[in-house]
Formats: C-alpha cells, structure tokens, sequence
C-alpha cells in the first residue's frame, strides 16, 4: 500500500463544499471518482481542511491510499482529466504511510480577497467578496491584531461547529491592500465553522465604523456569538496553504503569481 499526497486547486462555486453528502456533488465525492478510476480501486480522501460551500482552495492537501503503481504525473495529468471544470490536481508526491493530510498539519492559512468598490463586481462573482460602503484599512488592521496569540474564538462560531474547543491560536491576522482588492490573511492553528467569515464580517463593521476597536474586543471578550455582527459572504474565501513538520518531507507549496495579495 501507498500513501500519495496531493495539492489541489478548485473554485467552490457550483460545488457543496468539500464533505462527501449524499446524493450532492462534492468536491471530495468527485475527487474520489476521479482518483479512483487512475487507481483502479475505490479511494477514501483525506483533506487538511473541510471548505464550505462557495470557498475555494488553492493547494489544498490531500491524501489517500493506493495498491496501484503509477508515475507521479498519473496522478496529475490522469486524474485532471476525469475532473470538472472548477477542480484540478497540481502536484503529487508519495508521503510516509503514517503520513496524515489533516491530523499532521500545524497551520492552515486562509484568504479573503474582498473588492470596495461603489458597483459589484460582477464579472467576478463568487470569486471575491464585495462592500460598497469605504472601508478604513488600517483600522481594521489594528483590529485584527487583536486577535494574534492563543484565543477562545467562540465569539466567531458557527452555532453548527463540531470543534472540540473554540481555542485556536492565531498566527498571522493581516489586512492590506493589493491589486485593486482589500486582502485578510489569516494564519492559524486550526479554524472553526464559519470562523474567517465571522471575524472578517467584524472587522468589516470596525472599517465601516459600525463598531470601534474597543467594541470589537468586547466582542472577542464576550466569547457569545450573539453580539456579534453577521456572518459575511463566502465568495471571496480561499484556503492558501497548510504546513507540515520538516519531518514529513511534504514539497512546500506556493501561491500563484496571478492570485491577489502577498505571494511570500
């Protein structure tokens, strides 16, 4: 048996999330299908991360098991050409059989790319988010880093999170503008349901001047969801990146050139 390692891109719109459902297409369901028929076995995938509806991914990892022996490229090319429009695989690595896509990872990173504009950005739609109303960047910079360090983020829970603990430590929380958009990078232990569309929906209301910074703390302090402001859209979030221990010899991966934002 043979552990393979895979980063994959794949845009959520038009998928139900990441999570097998039944009678739904998922990108999960339909990843397997694809892997399954270059393996010539059924394959059960595991994520690094669970993506909801309407979230995207670039260099999301994965792993499964295979008896097949197969050349690295077959597991790119050959499964690319049993996907979709909306997903493809983007590099392929054999990995330790103790190997595990979600349970050795020690940061997941994710980003919102979010467009401030006064018209909707329709020929972009599903891909960023969007507020009308002028945000103030460096408020909500500041605001954010309030949230660095380990914290009990129940205040940006999803009542429907299955966590076992709303405390996560928080890496790297970044708010700037690049290529026209405003970008929030967020780098953490892990993350709970709905939690980036939480915290961002917050910040947006710190850089709208709907809340000040000092009541986004109150919020984070209260630890009750029900202060805080509403869950923003998925449309402008994407996974970015997991790392692993030096160990587990995984390839880094990098951002691409074209996608907003910070590429380092």
């Amino acid at each position: 048996m043979t552990r393979i390692l895979l980063h994959l891109h794949y845009a959520g719109t038009g998928f139900h999330g990441w999570q097998k459902q039944p009678h739904l297409e998922t990108v999960q369901s339909i990843l397997e299908s694809a892997v399954g028929k270059i393996a010539g076995h059924s394959v059960e995938i595991i994520a690094a991360g669970r993506t909801d509806r309407g979230v995207h991914a670039l260099g999301m990892a994965v792993h499964f098991d295979t008896t097949a022996k197969r050349p690295m490229h077959a597991w790119v090319a050959g499964v690319n050409t049993f996907l979709p429009r909306g997903i493809s695989v983007c590099s392929a690595q054999e990995v330790a059989p103790s190997f595990h896509a979600r349970f050795d990872a020690v940061s997941r990173s994710y980003r919102y790319v979010l467009s401030n504009q006064a018209i909707r950005p329709d020929i972009l739609h599903g891909r960023v988010g969007w507020s009308f109303i002028p945000l103030n960047i460096p408020q909500m910079f500041q605001a954010a880093q309030m949230l660095l360090g380990t914290q009990d983020f129940s205040s940006f829970r999803s009542s429907e999170c299955q966590a076992k603990s709303p405390i996560k430590h928080m890496y790297q929380a970044d708010v700037y503008q690049a290529d026209g958009m405003i970008c929030f990078d967020f780098k953490a232990s892990g993350f709970l349901h709905h939690m980036i569309r939480n915290i961002v929906g917050a910040l947006i209301y710190v850089g709208s001047n709907k809340i000040s910074i000092e009541q986004f703390q109150q919020i984070m302090d209260s630890r009750s969801r029900s202060i805080a402001p509403p869950t923003f859209m998925a449309d402008g979030l994407y996974f970015t990146g997991v790392e692993y221990p030096e160990h587990c010899g995984i390839q880094p991966f990098r951002l691409p050139e074209w996608f907003w934002g910070k590429h380092q």
